[in-house]
């Protein structure tokens, strides 16, 4: 899935720019795990480095979003869709910072998932895609693969209200 032809690069030409790594996949296929020992790792080496993960509950947006997933309340998909990219849109002036200050953030779902999720629930692709449009590109998508079956074995699997059933 090609969205980072429509984020925006920042500029190469700051030596001591942060990297923004993103870790996509599965529910339950270890992408918390794996950000997080990346961050303690990065951190024994001295470098400045923060774990981010989408979608942000602390936010004004992120509190609707929890509100929805807990089915407190109801919204259509396209709806849902545009919240958890404005999720995103919220915190990219503060990721821009930190990164021009140095500081790497290693991002534990991003893009990739919205338009993945909002597209296996019946979304146009294209359509997804669309609001994406100028948030930061990811320097390396790292891509968790499991297989639901295995995903499933280890709880909590399919808990989220944002994917259709599938099977």
């Amino acid at each position: 899935m090609e969205i980072s032809d429509n984020c925006t690069p920042l500029s190469a030409n700051n030596e001591s720019r942060g990297a923004l790594v993103v870790f996509e996949g599965l529910d339950r296929s270890g992408k918390t795990s794996q950000c997080g020992r990346l961050v303690s790792y990065l951190e024994g080496l001295g470098h400045s480095v923060e774990l981010w993960r989408f979608p942000d509950r602390t936010t004004s947006v992120g509190q609707m979003i929890s509100a929805y997933r807990t089915n407190k309340s109801q919204l259509d998909d396209h709806t849902i869709h545009f919240l958890f990219s404005a999720n995103r849109w919220e915190k990219r002036s503060m990721m821009e910072t930190k990164l021009k200050a140095g500081t790497t953030l290693r991002v534990d779902r991003y893009s990739y998932s919205g338009v993945a999720f909002s597209t296996a629930k019946g979304l146009d692709f294209e359509w997804c895609k669309a609001p994406e449009i100028g948030l930061i590109a990811p320097d390396l998508v790292v891509y968790l693969d499991i297989t639901p079956e295995k995903a499933a074995e280890r709880g909590g699997y399919g808990d989220c209200r944002c994917l259709p059933t599938l099977g």
